[in-house]
């Protein structure tokens, strides 16, 4: 008995350290955002370009302090600046209305080229996983395909981006559970409504009648991050299908996301060439000028 009581304490006194060391450790932006960081944002991902002049700021912060404090690492393939900006967008998207929101149960993303199995191997037959959030000795730690990651978002219309599942599973994990009810998002008002529409949702899946993609009605935890790819990357049709559906999510992640315009750059972007925010100055003296120091 007194062993178990100390080995409780030891246990107490880690996460209590770990959570101290979190605080402590945490590292927020002190230099400009690189305008090739930006140039990024504005040529792939939709969601920056819906975004106001202060929002985007908010959002480059956020994707900042993201890399400050997590560690992108490719296992079997060269990662780059491109691979690094995205996997932070896909992080800040889902919380960006909660700005103190910081992914402290997060400390690397491992980048593997393409999809793997639960051996973590990318070349046999049954390699078809193309996100992971770590358990166990992988605590911490997330795994993405590489391939997954770009295709998430070079294609707007398909209702997909495995990286943005991967962010909701690990936010729904922050409440100890990944049951599909983030309680760190959802107000206790939501959380029933929630759940029952969960269930008839999976039941449509089941009976053909939706379309949601069918890996949403594996569980509760799987609908919710596969409908969070849907809201985000085509809010309207979300709203027009699933109306109930559709305002629940804007409660739980605080976006009306159907009043965005999400579109991407179709220019390619030079320091001296017209900024796509249609400001009528040169890129370099507009959103390519540092927004904060």
């Amino acid at each position: 008995m007194e062993l178990f009581y100390l080995l409780l304490l030891v246990i107490i006194a880690y996460f209590l350290f770990r959570k101290l060391w979190n605080k402590k450790d945490w590292k927020t932006p002190k230099t400009t955002f690189p305008a090739d960081w930006r140039k990024i944002l504005i040529a792939k991902v939709n969601f920056y370009n819906s975004l106001s002049a202060e929002e985007k700021t908010r959002f480059e912060f956020k994707v900042h302090e993201f890399l400050l404090n997590c560690r992108i690492t490719g296992i079997n393939t060269t990662t780059d600046t491109t691979d690094e900006v995205l996997v932070a967008a896909s992080a800040i998207i889902p919380v960006f209305e909660f700005p103190q929101w910081k992914y402290t149960n997060l400390f690397e993303v491992l980048i593997y080229p393409s999809s793997f199995n639960d051996k973590f191997e990318t070349k046999e037959e049954d390699s078809r996983i193309l996100g992971m959030v770590g358990s166990g000795y992988m605590e911490g730690k997330m795994i993405l395909s590489q391939r997954a990651l770009h295709h998430g978002f070079s294609n707007g219309s398909d209702k997909k981006n495995t990286a943005i599942h991967e962010f909701v599973h690990l936010i729904d994990k922050l409440d100890g559970n990944v049951d599909g009810i983030p309680e760190v998002l959802v107000n206790n008002q939501f959380a029933l409504p929630w759940v029952d529409l969960i269930s008839k949702k999976i039941d449509e899946i089941y009976e053909n009648k939706s379309d949601i993609n069918p890996y949403g009605g594996t569980n509760k935890a799987e609908f919710f991050a596969v409908i969070s790819e849907y809201f985000f990357e085509r809010p309207k049709l979300l709203k027009q299908s699933h109306p109930e559906l559709y305002h629940l999510l804007e409660e739980i992640f605080n976006q009306k996301m159907s009043t965005r315009k999400l579109m991407k750059s179709k220019q390619s972007i030079g320091r001296n060439s017209p900024c796509p925010c249609n400001s009528g100055l040169k890129f370099k003296k507009c959103c390519g000028k540092p927004h904060y120091s």
